[in-house]
């Protein structure tokens, strides 16, 4: 059962199934690195009535024992409810690019793909991002597709993870 914050703006009701702290492995692979294991932990959080949800997650790759080799990915940002059943999401990453998502929210599950993605001068080449998100069994699954260092889009990520807790607010 998802439990709905009395304070969490309307707005926000069809990403209510995201609010927590999940935890899991994932899988990732592409063309131009070896394919790789890695835990992560991803955080939605709310702002009482702010049409918004806040999102963190890192990452760290894992040996095959699943024992924490070193720091891998991070990325934050805000997911904007919007109408027609719409989310905007803009996501920043400390490697030098911003990312900005369109994308469909069905009943626990959306997919979206990049609308813009801005990078510094010294980030590796990344042109667009598809991602697909989705509430199975109780478990937040996910595959990350992208077209990057002169390849088309291809499967980049995939990951199942595990609510550590339920819904939370954010500090101000």
């Amino acid at each position: 059962m998802i439990e709905i914050p009395d304070d969490l703006h309307e707005a926000c009701l069809p990403l209510v199934w995201l609010l927590g702290r999940w935890e899991g492995v994932g899988l990732g692979d592409y063309p131009t690195i070896e394919a790789f294991r890695f835990g992560q932990e991803v955080e939605f959080t709310y702002l009482p009535g702010k049409p918004f949800l806040s999102y963190t997650s890192k990452s760290w790759i894992l040996d095959d024992d699943g024992n924490f080799v070193r720091p891998a990915a991070r990325e934050t940002g805000y997911w904007r409810p919007q109408e027609g059943n719409e989310v905007e999401v803009l996501l920043t990453h400390p490697t030098g690019f911003v990312e900005i998502y369109l994308g469909q929210v069905e009943t626990a599950k959306i997919e979206m793909a990049t609308r813009g993605v801005l990078k510094t001068e010294g980030a590796k080449d990344y042109r667009t991002g598809h991602r697909l998100y989705g509430l199975v069994e109780g478990k937040l699954m996910y595959v990350y597709e992208m077209s990057a260092m002169g390849h088309e889009l291809l499967p980049h990520l995939s990951a199942e993870l595990h609510r550590v807790t339920g819904s939370s607010q954010a500090r101000e």
